[in-house]
């Protein structure tokens, strides 16, 4: 086997050669098959056909399985197999939340340190946020280019490592999510006032107002 060819829908690139290498993307390619929905939710997966597909050993495998496990994507059942887990609303609330007050936080701290060319552009970012209303997942990818911009530029190696370990649980579990139709065009001030804050350089209320578009009071 080469290590091309499409797996869970995702295109695959040469696998690497070293254990962690290979369980690093082993995670990355089945969660993103989980967040794009190619493995829906109780969906099972066996170590040994993930193994096959792959062109690797179990243990790999085992290894990946056992990291989406701790994200909470996947639910492991050891000498049986592996299934994807639920997205219960309640699960999505607390996603929400989380996500409301983690980039919430990226802004407080990225806002005041941006420089001027960076402002402008982080507020082109929060406006274009309108464009996603309608769209759940136009939403998710709008949302997530604006914080990864401000976590990028926030000189905070920690608020790095933390979104890049909660982005997978994030994306998925708010992939079809967005705000009620009565609730567009309050979202519609709120980035607005969000961009404004950000040309501003007023981190304080940057926070605010992240939480605001995650319905976060």
């Amino acid at each position: 086997m080469d290590g091309r060819g499409p797996v869970f829908g995702v295109e695959k690139a040469p696998l690497g050669t070293t254990k962690q290498l290979l369980a690093e993307e082993v995670y990355q390619r089945v969660g993103a098959s989980i967040i794009d929905g190619t493995l829906p939710p109780g969906h099972r997966i066996r170590d040994a056909e993930l193994a096959a597909q792959f062109g690797v050993s179990r243990m790999p495998i085992r290894e990946a399985l056992q990291r989406l496990e701790r994200a909470g994507l996947v639910e492991m059942y050891p000498s049986r197999f592996t299934q994807v887990t639920e997205v219960p609303p309640v699960l999505i609330a607390e996603t929400l939340e989380y996500a409301g007050y983690l980039g919430g936080a990226i802004a407080a701290i990225a806002v005041p340190r941006l420089t001027a060319p960076e402002r402008e552009e982080a507020a082109a970012l929060a406006r274009a946020l309108d464009d996603g209303l309608d769209d759940a997942a136009a939403l998710s990818a709008a949302r997530w280019a604006l914080i990864r911009y401000l976590c990028e530029r926030s000189e905070n190696g920690i608020l790095g490592s933390v979104l890049e370990e909660s982005s997978m649980p994030m994306f998925r579990n708010l992939r079809h999510w967005k705000p009620a139709p009565a609730e567009r065009e309050r979202m519609r001030g709120v980035h607005a006032e969000l961009a404004d804050a950000i040309l501003a350089g007023d981190g304080r209320t940057a926070e605010h107002l992240v939480r605001a578009m995650h319905l976060v009071d």
